[in-house]
């Protein structure tokens, strides 16, 4: 599924071709929303808000879309061939100088701007990482709710009620920088390391949605990989531990372990020496427990 970085990337792709210029055509593949109603209309915004991208019009629509796991948006000019057959496109939009192509999108609606606030699939989403002027502080705070004090952080991180933008790849990725076990429940976890978490991702997302033109998603090296590769050694490629189970640490040498957990089951993985679980104190007699 696309993280929060690839949705600020095509949002920001897109907007340059689309806002301020009027919708020519428009149409949805069947069953699908009435889009009709745009033809007409100037498109006043491209945002993305966690995993959802935003196209707003002027006369008070705003067009949602969540890609899930083979979603993606395009960006053609008129009479470019496409690079995906057309009965795969679930909404085109067309303005002056461009077609904006949504392809195997499984979320594709238009509502009314006026009732983002209880918008089941908005309303609900927690602060998004990539967010300018994101308080830190607060993000981390949401993770200090009851109901989540014996959930597994590994979990946590995923539910985009809490923040969003994070899906399975930062997951095993910021847990690894941070050096910590996955399966740690998130009760147990000081302030300060939910603090470190939130900074950890919302640096490696920010630093990935750069539109340079790459879509290669690296945490080893450059401006995110800084932070990563404190105290490590040579990374060598572009991320540390996501679909490498069974390969070498680039940290400690270790295999790269990985295991389904969670509902719907998501694959993490992490390296079992560097990110270790902490011995902690017998909730019995005060002695300590051995690490799992």
């Amino acid at each position: 599924m696309p993280e929060g970085d690839t949705l600020h990337r095509t949002a920001a792709g897109l907007r340059p071709f689309l806002v301020g210029r009027p919708v020519l055509a428009v149409r949805a593949r069947q069953p699908g929303p009435a889009v009709g109603v745009l033809v007409g209309t100037t498109v006043t915004a491209v945002e993305a808000v966690g995993k959802n991208l935003l196209v707003r019009f002027d006369d008070g629509r705003t067009l949602r879309t969540h890609l899930r796991m083979r979603g993606a948006w395009h960006r053609y000019r008129p009479g470019e061939a496409w690079r995906r057959p057309p009965w795969r496109a679930n909404l085109v939009l067309e303005v002056p100088g461009s077609v904006a192509v949504c392809f195997d999108a499984p979320t594709v609606e238009l509502f009314e701007t006026r009732a983002e606030g209880v918008h089941p699939g908005l309303a609900g989403l927690g602060p998004d990482l990539l967010a300018p002027g994101l308080d830190t502080a607060a993000a981390a705070a949401r993770f200090r709710a009851p109901a989540l004090a014996d959930r597994p952080i590994a979990e946590a991180l995923l539910d985009q009620r809490i923040v969003a933008g994070i899906g399975n790849v930062y997951k095993s990725e910021v847990l690894f920088v941070a050096r910590l076990d996955p399966f740690a429940a998130v009760g147990l976890l000081p302030e300060p390391t939910l603090r470190e978490l939130v900074e950890t991702a919302r640096r490696l997302l920010v630093a990935n949605a750069r539109p340079d033109g790459s879509v290669r998603r690296r945490t080893t090296d450059g401006p995110a990989g800084v932070l990563a590769a404190e105290g490590t050694t040579r990374a060598g490629g572009s991320l540390w531990v996501y679909r490498r189970a069974g390969r070498p640490c680039r940290r400690c040498g270790t295999a790269i372990a990985a295991r389904s957990h969670g509902q719907p089951p998501r694959r993490t993985y992490w390296c079992p020496r560097c990110q270790a679980a902490e011995p902690r104190p017998s909730p019995v007699d005060g002695t300590i427990d051995a690490p799992r």
